[in-house]
């Protein structure tokens, strides 16, 4: 087998264990390859043992249970991660940098052992230093992603940019960074409408059990809407 091909299987592989579907025309168009060919790669991928499931009409997928072993990276790409991780310490978003950086010691677990060396270097001698001094914008990030992807109510205390404060019973829909600020868009069920919410001026934050029904929406199409209603 050609080492192009059986690189484009190995990445197969892994887009399989890291998303729970892909399909033929995505796969298609990553590659730079015609649909037939990722047919006959799923195939091969088969026939090595793989268990891939086929949903018509919808992609493939990995049978639940079944994990790759564990990850192995190149020196370039754990110095990739490693200055993410620098980046994203000047966000300061406290929930965000602790959970990296747990999630970082995991990586380095699985490092070569040449490797550890190098990236502890690699730390020690990588600094970003920001224009302005940083300042702590919230703690709240990581919980707002997990009501997001559980489609989860929020209740929430929120001063405005006005000094107003309220009581807020929220549907999270979707999160954009301004550098300086994390954002929340969501349904607010006080208002009847989508809201802006600045992560920095949320001063409790509640993830309630209840759940909402999925917004038949994506963000893209969100951003296009209010484009459209602003120009």
């Amino acid at each position: 087998m050609e080492k192009k091909r059986l690189t484009r299987l190995t990445e197969i592989h892994l887009l399989l264990q890291s998303k729970s579907m892909v399909n033929a025309s995505e796969l298609a168009g990553k590659f730079g390859v015609s649909v037939r060919t990722i047919y006959r790669d799923i195939r091969a991928l088969e026939e090595a043992g793989v268990p891939i499931i086929t949903e018509e009409g919808k992609g493939y997928s990995l049978m639940p249970g079944y994990n790759l072993p564990p990850v192995m990276f190149d020196e370039a790409e754990a110095n990739a991660l490693i200055t993410a991780g620098q980046i994203l310490a000047q966000y300061q978003e406290a929930s965000l940098v602790a959970n990296y950086e747990k999630a970082l010691q995991k990586i380095k677990a699985v490092l070569k052992y040449s490797q550890k060396g190098k990236a502890d270097l690699l730390e020690q001698r990588l600094q970003f230093r920001p224009a302005l001094a940083a300042k702590s914008t919230s703690a709240v990030l990581i919980q707002l992603q997990t009501a997001i992807t559980n489609f989860k109510l929020v209740h929430l205390r929120y001063t405005s940019l006005q000094n107003e404060t309220t009581e807020r019973l929220i549907e999270p829909f979707a999160l954009y960074s301004t550098f300086e600020n994390w954002v929340l868009i969501a349904h607010c069920r006080l208002r009847g409408a989508f809201r802006a919410f600045r992560l920095d001026k949320i001063d409790e934050l509640e993830l309630l059990e209840t759940a909402f029904e999925p917004h038949n929406m994506t963000l893209e199409q969100y951003i296009a809407e209010c484009k459209s209603k602003y120009s």
